[in-house]
């Protein structure tokens, strides 16, 4: 039997993991997940762990419906409030996505300083999320400050197999997972459409393209030097010049989800 063995949100895009028990799912995923971005103060561009590996010490903390606790070493932690929908609105750009995002004003001066740049905190309201591809999504469904989808999930199983091409140890939250599946076989995600945990279903939309992110240490952000394990899913994940690991997901319903509950493969 497969079951969900681990759990996790990223409240702040880019941030620290926060590891959970359980989760409530709304339309956008996982609720208080991604919902805030930093973004660069003069051009407005999504900042990420890409540019920045520093972001990874910045933990956030989804507190309620209205706040955000940050914290980072050197840093007082600050309490943010999601800001009014009257308040002041800066243009953002995430991929070649752009809207006009409320500015949390509290905190720019204490991002600003620890990512060493002008930076500023948005946040995105689910009135306001983004379409997802409709390649891949009906429409009217939508993700939050995700790169694309609102949910990743990969396998324990998957995970082991590259492991031992690599040959060294792997910490799966280098891939940045919400939803980590134990009990099947290795890739066997690749064939599933449609899952259901809890009472809440989901649906597999495509597998997660990977970029130079995985190759950083999720704790040190120190990058590996052998560019592993993108070296290795070139080798053998490798499709339409993308290495692939783990898949996207869209929620179909709205309920609580929790680790150690049955994931049923419906299709």
């Amino acid at each position: 039997m497969s079951y969900l063995s681990a759990l996790y949100r990223y409240p702040v895009k880019s941030t620290a993991v926060e590891s959970l028990a359980q989760a409530e799912v709304d339309a956008l995923g996982l609720v208080g997940d991604r919902r805030w971005m930093v973004v660069d103060a003069d051009t407005g561009r999504f900042l990420t762990l890409r540019q920045l590996a520093q972001m990874n010490h910045i933990e956030a903390r989804w507190l309620a419906a209205d706040r955000l606790r940050l914290s980072a070493p050197g840093q007082e932690p600050i309490e943010v409030t999601v800001p009014e929908a009257t308040g002041e609105r800066l243009g953002v750009t995430i991929w070649r996505d752009t809207l006009q995002a409320p500015v949390a004003a509290e905190a720019d001066a204490w991002l600003s300083d620890f990512l060493g740049r002008p930076c500023r905190l948005v946040h995105i309201a689910e009135s306001h999320a983004r379409q997802i591809n409709t390649d891949f999504a009906e429409p009217g469904q939508k993700v939050h400050f995700a790169d694309g989808f609102p949910l990743l999930l990969t396998s324990e199983a998957s995970l082991a197999d590259l492991v031992a091409r690599v040959g060294k140890p792997l910490e799966m939250l280098r891939f940045r997972p919400n939803l980590v599946v134990e009990g099947t076989p290795a890739y066997a995600e690749d064939g599933w459409k449609r899952l259901r945990i809890g009472a809440v279903d989901f649906a597999v939309a495509c597998p997660c393209a990977r970029c130079i992110v995985i190759t950083q240490d999720p704790v040190t952000g120190e990058k590996d030097p052998d560019r592993q394990p993108l070296t290795a899913l070139r080798e053998y994940r490798f499709n339409d010049n993308r290495m692939l690991f783990g898949m996207n997901v869209i929620p179909l319903g709205r309920g609580v989800i929790e680790a150690g509950m049955p994931v049923e493969v419906l299709e």
